[in-house]
């Protein structure tokens, strides 16, 4: 595959997303006449990349799927639920059209006849034609046309990707009603002339019943490549007056070209002559010009991480040389490494937030998902948004997708009841799963919730009991029965479905979460619903950490988790009750990490206590010192250390040595079980 059809496919890729998003929500509206041109416009602009990218395929199968919307918004044609059953099919069918080869497979091949089939027999049974009178009157009146100046000046070289710019003149005229004026004055000499360049620019007069976005379109794939000027002269049909084609063909033979202050005054000459009321053309006469500013670009996410890496690298360096400067006292240098040091925080944050993708990316496909799976298990459920603007590192994204899946999988499954068992249960018959992203901090919290049946803690805890994994007579909270759930193998449901229930799923939730340093709390009531609460660092790369040493050891602490630090004598921390120690008039549970981490050797007289933001509660971790703030690029451990959870990294200090990265949620579960 080429460069120029790579591109196509980015593009595509986008474009199909944007048409399955537009058409889940034409789906709640059908008489939205803004998301019934966005659907026909998305399919336009498919139709007519793929067939200038060698996508032959996917430009066919679009076409009459075109037609059909095109029907529908000049309301020749309604919207029904097989039209949009058809519409979901195509999406899906389009993205597996990507692949320039698709049609070789039998099982695409096949899907490719029947939803052609079906298309046409929609378009056969629309009955769209237009008796002849109705056609007659309709010609006598302006009707909804307008006239469209378009100036199209190729670059020389926009042959070179394969674009003949005589296509897009061709389509144009399908469009309506035109007149095309060559421009030839670059034509070189026939000695100095190159059949691969493009010497000519266009102008073209335009009668169409068509909007300026439509028209745009045609030109969508060239924008880059060419000068463009599109703009309405007139809200009526120009070329029907002999006059005005008379001067335009007079002024074209004198200049070869036009000048938009001799349009206006024809076309206001027009007005006075239909006595119509004034219009300031020069007001309407607007010129499109395409700035030469570029709002965004596409970067391929290899460029990303390569960016990233080398950030990472030069955080480690300036740790170094602030070190060497500290060490040395090397005044000279200080501000300068002040200044390095400023702008590698900079860039790390700049470089942070080009990796931050928007969670909105993957909502899509969760709407999707809970449309196809309510129609398979004949459900009403309504999926409501908040927060989808909320970012995250990219591989924190691709990492999430798999676990939200399956949580809303078992909400439509298991959560959300039918219709009639909601009625006779008092709510509504539809039912709702809520989806809320939101910042904490330097963290994203994903809230998952539903308003269906609950989870039973009496039959968890039964299940619980059979599998021998809590004692019969021992008392549990709720919450510690709930999360036994996250136990692999544990599973209440009765029976196996394809959506789950197979006794490996949220295991594997909590297990995935944990690979991105995120932490899983579920919460529910029976017959009210059941919250998923997802917590997730903002990136996997880059922590504000805080440097702190266990005998010989250093170790890192992410620092938006860091609530105060505190200094004690070694022998309060020895002579505390029950490991609990008065902060403030407050009584703080700590874990002394010396003994915790088997660390010999004999304790500082004075030792720092850590407040840790943990849930709603502050935890202390005591340390032996506190060296300070540190921004640590997190490196993976390796196979042998993978078991290691409370371990989430390690990174390399100023002075060459290894700091290990503690993951503080992950320490305090493990030792309030162990405890």
């Amino acid at each position: 595959m080429d460069n120029f059809q790579k591109k196509f496919v980015e593009e595509a890729t986008d474009l199909i997303n944007n048409l399955e998003e537009a058409v889940l929500a034409l789906e709640k509206d059908i008489s939205n006449n803004e998301l019934i041109g966005e659907v026909f416009r998305i399919m336009h602009s498919l139709k007519g990349g793929g067939g200038m990218f060698g996508f032959d395929d996917i430009s066919n199968f679009t076409h009459n799927l075109e037609t059909i919307y095109d029907e529908v918004r000049t309301g020749g044609l309604k919207i029904t639920d097989d039209l949009m059953s058809i519409t979901f099919s195509s999406v899906d069918h389009l993205r597996s059209l990507l692949d320039p080869d698709a049609l070789k497979d039998p099982q695409i091949n096949k899907n490719n006849e029947i939803l052609l089939s079906s298309v046409e027999a929609i378009l056969k049974g629309s009955g769209t034609e237009i008796p002849i009178a109705e056609a007659e009157e309709e010609l006598d009146q302006d009707g909804d046309k307008q006239t469209i100046y378009i100036y199209f000046a190729p670059n020389e070289s926009i042959m070179d990707n394969g674009t003949n710019p005589l296509y897009l003149i061709d389509e144009l005229c399908t469009l309506g009603e035109t007149k095309v004026f060559p421009r030839t004055a670059k034509v070189p000499l026939l000695s100095r002339f190159n059949y691969s360049k493009c010497y000519t620019a266009w102008e073209v007069f335009l009668v169409s019943s068509e909007n300026i976005n439509d028209i745009h379109d045609v030109f969508i794939f060239v924008e880059d490549d060419s000068e463009l000027e599109i703009t309405k002269v007139a809200d009526f049909d120009v070329l029907a007056n002999e006059g005005f084609n008379e001067k335009i063909q007079s002024l074209y033979s004198e200049k070869n070209h036009f000048d938009s202050a001799v349009i206006t005054s024809l076309v206001n000459d027009l007005l006075e002559e239909k006595k119509s009321r004034m219009v300031n053309v020069n007001e309407k006469l607007k010129i499109f010009t395409k700035e030469n500013v570029i709002s965004s670009i596409r970067v391929s996410s290899d460029k990303i991480d390569h960016l990233m890496n080398l950030v990472s690298e030069l955080v480690t360096t300036q740790a170094s040389l602030s070190l060497y400067v500290e060490e040395n006292q090397v005044y000279a240098l200080n501000q300068l490494s002040e200044n390095i040091e400023n702008i590698t925080r900079q860039l790390r944050d700049t470089a942070f937030s080009i990796s931050l993708i928007p969670i909105e990316s993957m909502l899509t496909r969760f709407h999707r998902l809970i449309r196809d799976l309510s129609s398979e298990f004949n459900k009403n459920i309504d999926f409501i948004t908040e927060g989808a603007e909320t970012e995250l590192d990219k591989t924190l994204i691709q990492g999430l997708t798999d676990p939200l899946m399956h949580i809303i999988r078992n909400s439509v499954d298991h959560g959300i009841e039918p219709e009639q068992e909601r009625i006779d249960a008092g709510k509504t018959p539809q039912g709702m799963i809520y989806f809320k992203a939101f910042y904490s901090g330097a963290s994203v919290v994903i809230k998952i919730q539903d308003d269906g049946r609950g989870i039973d803690i009496n039959k968890v805890r039964q299940k619980a009991i059979e599998k021998e994994l809590i004692l019969p007579d021992a008392k549990y909270t709720n919450k510690e029965i709930l999360d036994l759930i996250f136990i692999p193998g544990f599973s209440t449901a009765k029976n196996i479905t394809d959506i789950s229930g197979r006794g490996v799923g949220m295991d594997v939730v909590k297990r995935k979460v944990d690979e991105i340093r995120g932490t899983v709390d579920l919460e529910s009531k029976e017959n009210i619903g059941t919250t998923i609460t997802i917590k997730l660092p903002l990136t996997l790369s880059i922590i504000d950490g805080l440097l702190v040493v266990i005998g010989d050891t250093k170790y890192v602490m992410p620092l938006n988790l860091v609530d105060k630090i505190y200094a004690y004598e070694k022998e309060q921390f020895s002579n505390a009750f029950n490991n609990i120690i008065v902060v403030d008039g407050e009584q703080i549970p700590f874990y002394y990490l010396r003994k915790e981490f088997d660390i010999p050797g004999e304790p500082l007289d004075i030792e720092q206590l850590v407040l840790v933001k943990y849930e709603e509660k502050r935890i202390g971790l005591v340390v032996d010192s506190v060296v300070g703030e540190y921004q640590a690029v997190l490196k993976p451990l390796g196979k042998l250390y993978k078991n290691h959870e409370i371990i989430s990294g390690a990174t390399i200090l100023g002075d060459g040595t290894i700091a290990l990265v503690l993951d503080t949620n992950k320490i305090i579960n493990e030792f309030s079980f162990k405890n």
